[in-house]
C-alpha cells in the first residue's frame, strides 16, 4: 500500500564539485499521472557539500539523501528509502540528467531559474469562505509524548454534532492526505461538513504541523495517534460523544478496529479500501494485479510472484534483522539479480536496487505490516461497520477484502455491517478506466459523488 510518491527529504555530503554548485536548483519530475516541482538547496560544508531536497507540491521540505559523488562534472545519489537514484551532468550552470525510481526512468534536470507550473484542475476542492466553522487544533497522544495538529470543522460554531476522524493510509501524510494535487480529506471533510457531520482531520507524526517523527513508527504508533484523535474530538463541548466515529481509508482501515476495540464510546467505522487480509497476502495480491495492468506477462507475473513469497515468508519467520537482511540479499541476487542482468541492467545499478529494496522491506513499518493479520481486530469490533472498495482498486483487492469482512462479521456476531463494492472507483475513490495508481494523477475528480453519498447516508442512518 506504500504509495509510489516522492516522500523524501535529502540530507547529503559531497566529495568534490568541479564547479560551485551551491545555492538553489530546481528541476520539474515528470512521471505517469503527473509531475513534481523540485528545490535542491546546496550549501558548503568542511568536507565538501551539504543539500536538503524540497517538494513544494507535496509540502515536503528538507528531505534526506545518500551516496551521493560528483566526479568529473557527473552528479549521482541514491535515496534507498524510495528505491531512487539519481545521475546527471553538469555543464553551464545547468545539470541534465535522470531520476530512477523502481527502476523506471524518469527526466529530471536542474536549472537556477525556479520552475512555475500550472496547478491541476481540481473542480470538487472547496473554496474559502467555507459556510461552516473551521478551526485549526491540536492534542497529544500522550503514551508516545506526539503532539499533533490538525483542523476541526464543525457545521456551526456552536451546537451538538455526529462527528469523525478520518485516518490517512500509509506513508507520511497530512491532514487533507494529499497526492498528486488531490486533497481527498479536503474534499470528504467538507462534503461532511456541509451536511450536518463534524470532522477531525490531522497531520500523521513528523509530518505537517504534528511532532514526532515519522520514520521507525509502526500501524501500532499510528493507532494511538489516531486513538488520541478521537479522545479529543469526545471531549469537544460541541461534539456528541455517543455518535462519535473514525473513517480509515487503506491503511486507516487497519487502525479503525484497532481505535474501535480501545474506545467504548466509539459509535461505527468506515473502513475506505481497508484491508481484512493479512499483509503479506495483500502484498501479493497488489503486486500482482498492478503488474498484470501494466502489461506483465504472466510467466513472469508467476515468476515474480514467487519470489515475493519467499521474500514474506523470510520477513514473517525471521525476527533477526541482521539475519534477515542476509536471508533477503540471498534471495535477491539468487532470484533478481540473473533477471535483471538478462534484460540488460548494468550490474552496479541492480546492486544498488537490491540495497534499496533491502533497506525499505526491513524497516519497522514493512516488517510489521506484512505479518499483522487485521481479522482478529475486526472480529472484536461491535459497533456498526461499512467497508467499502472500488471495483478498479488494484492496491487493495475489492473482492479478497470485502468477502474476508463478510466472513468476519458472521464470526463475530456484529449484525450491523455493511459491504459493498462501488463500479469503476480505484483505490481513490475516482472514477477510472485501469485503476492503475499513474491514473490518479491524470483524473481531474478526488472522490466520485456515489462514494461521498454512501458514506454519508451511511452514517446519517445510524447518528
Amino acid at each position: 500500500m506504500k504509495k509510489q510518491i516522492l516522500f523524501f527529504l535529502l540530507f547529503f555530503t559531497v566529495a568534490a564539485f568541479a564547479q560551485d554548485v551551491t545555492g538553489n536548483w530546481y528541476g520539474l519530475l515528470k512521471f505517469p499521472g503527473g509531475q513534481l516541482r523540485l528545490t535542491l538547496h546546496v550549501n558548503k560544508a568542511q568536507d565538501g557539500y551539504t543539500a536538503t531536497l524540497d517538494s513544494p507540491d507535496q509540502g515536503a521540505e528538507g528531505i534526506p539523501v545518500s551516496k551521493i559523488a560528483f566526479t568529473d562534472n557527473i552528479l549521482t545519489f541514491t535515496i534507498p528509502a524510495i528505491k531512487a537514484e539519481y545521475k546527471g551532468t553538469y555543464a553551464n550552470n545547468a545539470i541534465t540528467g535522470t531520476f530512477t525510481q523502481n527502476n523506471f526512468p524518469m527526466p529530471l534536470n536542474l536549472g537556477r531559474k525556479e520552475v512555475k507550473t500550472e496547478a491541476p484542475k481540481r473542480p470538487q476542492e472547496p473554496a474559502k469562505p467555507y459556510p461552516y466553522h473551521a478551526e485549526e487544533v491540536t492534542f497529544t497522544n500522550a503514551k508516545h509524548g506526539v503532539t499533533l495538529a490538525g483542523t476541526l470543522t464543525l457545521p456551526q460554531q456552536k451546537g451538538n454534532f455526529p462527528a469523525v476522524v478520518l485516518i490517512s493510509g500509509s506513508g507520511p501524510q497530512d491532514r487533507n492526505e494529499e497526492l498528486l494535487g488531490h486533497k481527498p480529506f479536503l474534499v470528504l471533510a467538507d462534503y461532511l461538513t456541509r451536511n450536518g457531520v463534524a470532522v477531525l482531520r490531522y497531520d500523521d507524526r513528523g509530518t505537517g504541523a504534528s511532532g514526532g517523527k515519522f520514520a521507525g513508527a509502526t500501524t501500532e504508533d499510528f493507532a494511538a495517534d489516531a486513538a488520541a484523535a478521537l479522545a479529543y474530538l469526545q471531549s469537544r463541548p460541541e461534539i456528541n460523544k455517543k455518535k462519535t466515529g473514525l473513517i480509515g481509508h487503506s491503511e486507516g482501515g487497519i487502525i479503525a478496529p484497532m481505535v474501535a476495540n480501545t474506545n467504548k464510546d466509539t459509535g461505527f467505522i468506515v473502513l475506505l479500501a481497508g484491508t481484512a487480509i493479512p499483509g503479506d497476502e495483500l502484498m501479493l495480491l497488489q503486486n500482482y494485479l498492478i503488474n498484470k495492468a501494466a502489461g506483465m506477462p504472466e510467466a513472469e507475473l508467476t515468476k515474480l510472484g514467487g519470489i515475493n513469497r519467499k521474500i514474506y515468508d523470510a520477513i514473517k519467520q525471521e525476527t533477526d534483522t541482521n539475519v534477515l537482511k542476509a536471508k533477503l540479499n540471498e534471495i535477491f541476487n539468487k532470484e533478481l539479480k540473473p533477471l535483471f542482468i538478462s534484460k540488460g541492467i548494468p550490474e552496479s545499478q541492480v546492486a544498488q536496487y537490491i540495497e534499496m529494496q533491502v533497506a525499505e522491506l526491513t524497516s519497522p513499518w514493512y516488517v510489521n505490516f506484512i505479518r499483522y493479520n487485521p481479522a482478529p481486530a475486526l472480529e472484536k469490533v461491535q459497533c456498526p461497520i461499512l467497508a467499502i472498495n472500488g471495483s478498479n482498486d488494484l492496491q487493495v483487492a475489492p473482492v479478497a477484502n470485502l468477502d474476508a469482512i463478510k466472513r468476519i462479521a458472521a464470526k463475530s456476531g456484529n449484525k450491523d455491517v455493511t459491504v459493498k463494492e462501488l463500479p469503476g472507483l480505484n483505490h481513490l475513490f475516482q472514477e477510472s478506466a485501469t485503476g492503475l495508481p499513474a491514473e490518479y494523477g491524470e483524473i481531474e475528480q478526488t472522490i466520485a459523488p456515489a462514494a461521498l453519498n454512501e458514506i454519508l447516508q451511511w452514517i446519517k442512518k445510524r447518528v
